[in-house]
Order: C-alpha cells, then structure tokens, then sequence
C-alpha cells in the first residue's frame, strides 16, 4: 500500500507541476498580433 501511496503522491506533484506550467504560460506570456495572408489557388475556389 505505501508504494500505491507514494505513486498517487508522484502523479499528484506532476499534475501540479503541468497545472503550474500551463498557468504560468497564460499569465506571463502575451501574443503578438500580426496580419495573416494565406494564398488560395483559383483551382480551389468553387467559381460557378
């Protein structure tokens, strides 16, 4: 039992450790917006 005790304890911190970084992630980091041109090919257009 200590050891299935101690493997809940392992999965709990690494849990915590990716809750902490994704968290981090979205506090600390910003964005940068930027305009986008994507290129369609006339083939792929439906023109009728």
């Amino acid at each position: 039992m200590p050891s299935l005790i101690r493997f809940l304890v392992f999965c709990g911190v690494l849990a915590g450790i990716a809750y902490g970084a994704a968290f981090a992630l979205v506090y600390y980091v910003e964005p940068k917006p930027r305009e986008i041109q994507i290129r369609v090919p006339a083939n792929k257009l439906n023109l009728q």
